[in-house]
């Protein structure tokens, strides 16, 4: 007898530093990318504000009424904590203090 065949699904993550989580949950004709974040329960389990979720499928941000395909994996983003651009120029500040937006004045 052939095996039968796997329901399809999808999978919804979150991920802070101390701890990841998936949950995989099975996919339905028009489901959005909203209705697996709330089927998850990952909002509540990591206290997240709906109204403020960034979320993404396969690495890319989208709107919440993104439909799904099977296979799909919704991830929920964390806020940055600072702007990358911001970031690297306080890191370029430090190290060199003469320097103005990336590039060393010279003589």
């Amino acid at each position: 007898m052939a095996p039968l065949p796997e329901a399809p699904t999808i999978e919804v993550t979150h991920a802070r530093p101390e701890r990841q989580r998936v949950v995989e949950l099975p996919f339905t004709e028009g489901m959005t990318a909203l209705d697996a974040v709330e089927a998850s329960g990952l909002v509540e389990e990591f206290a997240l504000d709906p109204a403020t979720l960034a979320i993404g499928v396969h690495g890319r941000r989208v709107d919440g009424s993104r439909l799904l395909s099977a296979g799909d994996r919704v991830e929920i983003y964390r806020p940055l904590a600072v702007d990358p651009r911001e970031a690297r120029r306080r890191s370029v500040q430090q190290q060199n203090p003469d320097s103005r937006r990336g590039r060393v004045r010279r003589g």
